[in-house]
């Protein structure tokens, strides 16, 4: 590739890849936390040639390792170790290169936002760059949203009281002394983005500029169709960002309704030597990665309009790149061909001709890219990768007994979103025993609004004398601990009695015992008065604030009792559903690694303790979901890496699932598992009637505007019709097995030996390795 800097030489080389053919360079690396390394590298690179350079850096979690790595480079500028690993790494700066003579440009801001909240993008910019970089704060151009002009200089919460702006007031006379006000504030704020625009214009441009995209292509906040010309505005955003900014602010209630400040795609593009990076961690990112580096420039796909540049990147992982051309060439035409390749090719040729898997001819296949370079190709070949397609389906009938299944989830509802109606099948014998191990609290994901909701209740019916429990002598001395599965039952009773007011009354019965063990409180005044405390405090919050311990503990807690409530439905004691809240789960921007010492020991008690013969675990990819994901699944390797010490447990299954962040290719599967209508309506009423806290999907995926349940279904009955077309129609609906004539859905598992999960995660863990902890 031409214009590489030595960094990139390096990183390109070590790829060994070949030179890319997309309309934007880009450059490979293993994982995320290698992005972050390489990316470190490189903006170091830059300053030690533009000590005054004007950079401009993202926010969020895309740049976690990008920050630890700058902060560790820096920190640590003589030790012999990273000497050598910045050099064998292209990056040969003698002297540490000074940041505080650089000129930094905020990329973009929610409005209106209180720029004292942590969740504000002012707050995290000065105290990871400004502060965390040590950047001069005098040469730092912010989006301060209290400094911003306003209407007869009146607060912006004085203007805009529900923090709603409504910009059709651009275009229409305003009607009343507010909407005026909130008028003449709008045209103030359109002016300051001019003039921040122009003081850009007037540093000559932005010089290094780093950033992620999101699910819809978006660079900073220019969503699909933004203009290539667009210059730094107020705009409303479009839901994929709306749902990738609900965690921040609290909720897809308010980041639906939240304006952003943004800098333009041509702010970025403006000057014509900038040097423009953007990184994409990650098989969920593969698809809009393609088309931004394959398409042509197309307001549909922002990240085009870094085309122009000669400076222009994409730095990516193998995921994120998992869909270029270049990735699918060198997969199918590199290395030795294996029956891998032959299924996937074959996948891929269904579904790209539209066309039934036994309507497919050598003669389609010979035709195709791919399918072309089988070995021995024939008239056989298409009927074998089916012959294996209905064996994993087979399996996915062929139920286990007496199995001892340990199924474990990051977070709650991702075993039921992962393969509910699997465990419908599986808890219909007594053979087998079942353990259910939430291993986070959950807490990120209960809202303000739902917690004072349900706080508001318990505290009518406590003052009501409706929960009578509290009269007990030694109900708060012992006697809360007591009895939580009644409170189970009551619950699932009053769904069956179609009882709402009974159902409430069953969650403020479980929430008084939170709260009596968190607070110790010791009497119902103490407890009336403690729950007013908690709604007080929480009314005067700022969406997405994290709260104290406390109050993330009663979250989690209420989360607890949700999922308790989910597999009660199947029979599911509450003394088989452990909540292990493993202590790096802590709310914050960037979470710890799991720690050998705390977090380790309890998985291992539990393998211990109910010696599974089957474990189920979240199996995404690196990057595609929550990156709590994938430090469970380190967690759970060590322990069981642990109990090997102690056990024979060579026997051990081990079934990865995924959920509504990624899917398995079903040649990657290894057992495929009908879903019927049956199954689907129960678990949507499990569903909708347990996780009360979700139901109005506060946190919803960007892919769909509504509680996950409903994307789970989409997922599985989407991978059911890519079967269908594989398999044809015929095969479902004539099939001499009931279940197969019932299914409308499939769910994908993996399965893999203890040798085979310790080794990839190991590998993991290898590719991780040099990780800023």
């Amino acid at each position: 590739m031409k214009n590489l800097s030595p960094v990139e030489r390096s990183f390109f080389g070590n790829s060994n890849r070949k030179e890319p053919t997309s309309k934007i360079p880009y450059i490979v690396v293993e994982n995320f936390p290698k992005l972050g390394f390489f990316t470190a590298l490189r903006f170091l690179e830059w300053v030690g040639e533009n000590p005054e350079g004007v950079i401009s850096l993202p926010t969020g979690k895309t740049p976690e390792y990008f920050i630890r790595w700058v902060n560790h480079l820096l920190g640590n500028w003589n030790d012999k170790s990273l000497t050598t690993l910045r050099h064998d790494n292209g990056l040969t700066l003698k002297n540490k290169p000074a940041l505080n003579g650089l000129h930094f440009v905020q990329i973009d801001e929610f409005f209106p936002i209180d720029p004292k909240q942590h969740n504000s993008f002012f707050h995290y910019v000065n105290e990871y760059y400004i502060k965390g970089f040590g950047l001069d704060p005098k040469r730092a151009q912010l989006i301060n949203s209290s400094q911003i002009p306003t209407v007869e200089n009146l607060p912006l919460e004085f203007i805009f009281p529900d923090y709603r702006v409504d910009l059709s007031l651009r275009y229409r006379d305003c009607s009343k002394e507010l909407e005026c006000r909130q008028q003449a504030t709008i045209f103030m704020v359109d002016q300051w983005c001019s003039e921040y625009e122009q003081q850009i214009r007037e540093k000559g441009g932005i010089g290094f500029f780093l950033g992620g995209i999101g699910p819809d292509g978006h660079i900073a906040f220019n969503v699909r169709g933004s203009d290539h010309n667009s210059t730094t505005r107020l705009m409303e955003t479009n839901f994929e960002t709306q749902a990738a900014a609900a965690g921040d602010l609290g909720g897809i209630e308010i980041s639906g309704n939240r304006l952003v400040i943004t800098i333009g795609l041509t702010t970025i593009t403006a000057n014509p030597a900038a040097t423009a990076i953007i990184i994409a961690a990650g098989e969920a990112k593969a698809e809009i990665v393609k088309e931004s580096l394959e398409s042509d420039p197309n307001i549909r796909l922002p990240a085009t309009a870094i085309q122009q540049l000669v400076n222009g990147r994409f730095y990516l992982t193998r995921g994120a790149a998992s869909n270029l051309t270049d990735s699918l060439d060198e997969y199918y035409f590199e290395g030795k061909w294996v029956p891998e390749k032959t299924k996937r090719s074959i996948i891929r040729l269904t579904q790209k001709l539209n066309k039934y898997g036994h309507h497919l001819t050598v003669d389609d296949l010979k035709s195709d890219r791919y399918c072309s370079q089988i070995p021995n190709l024939n008239d056989k070949t298409v009927a074998e990768v089916l012959v294996d397609l209905v064996s994993k389906i087979d399996r996915g009938l062929d139920l286990p007994v007496d199995q001892r299944i340990y199924h474990t989830g990051p977070h709650h509802d991702d075993i039921m979103l992962g393969y509910a109606p699997q465990v419908m099948h599986l808890v219909r014998t007594p053979r087998n025993y079942h353990h259910f191990s939430i291993l986070t609290s959950g807490f990120t994901s209960v809202t303000n609004a739902y917690v004072i909701s349900v706080l508001s209740e318990t505290l009518k019916l406590l003052q009501g004398g409706l929960i009578q429990m509290t009269n007990y002598p030694d109900f708060f001395e012992s006697g809360y601990k007591f009895k939580r599965d009644k409170d189970v039952y009551h619950y699932l009773n009053k769904i069956a009695s179609r009882n709402p007011a009974g159902q409430k009354r069953g969650l403020c019965h479980r929430v008084v015992r939170a709260l009596v063990e968190i607070y110790a409180i010791d009497s119902k005044n103490e407890l009336a008065s403690k729950i007013g405390d908690v709604i007080t405090y929480l009314e005067n919050c700022y969406d997405g604030e994290k709260n104290p311990s406390k109050i993330q503990r009663l979250k989690g807690m209420i989360r607890e009792f949700e999922e308790e409530l989910v597999w009660a439905h199947l029979g599911v004691r509450v003394q088989d559903v452990s909540h292990l809240r493993l202590g790096f789960y802590t709310g914050d921007v960037f979470t710890e690694q799991p720690d050998r010492k705390r977090d380790i020991p309890p998985i291992l008690e539990q393998l211990r303790t109910y010696k599974p013969t089957v474990i189920t675990l979240a199996l995404d990819p690196e990057g595609s979901g929550p990156d709590t994901h994938y430090k469970v699944l380190q967690a759970i390797a060590e322990a069981v890496r642990e109990w090997q010490k102690e056990a024979d447990i060579n026997d051990l299954k081990i079934w990865g699932y995924r959920n509504v962040w990624y899917r398995f290719n079903p040649a990657d599967a290894d057992i495929i598992i009908p879903v019927s209508l049956n199954s689907l309506a129960v678990f949507q009423s499990m569903f909708l009637e347990s996780y009360l806290s979700q139901k109005e999907a506060s946190f919803p995926s960007y892919e769909y505007d509504g509680p996950f349940s409903d994307l789970a279904q989409r997922i599985w009955v989407e991978q059911h019709q890519q079967l269908e077309l594989l398999l044809g129609k015929d095969f479902w609906y004539q099939n001499e097995h009931p279940r197969l004539r019932a299914s409308h859905g499939l769910i994908f598992l993996k399965e893999l030996t203890v040798t085979e999960f310790l080794k990839m995660a190991r590998n993991l863990e290898k590719s991780m390795e040099g990780q800023i902890s």
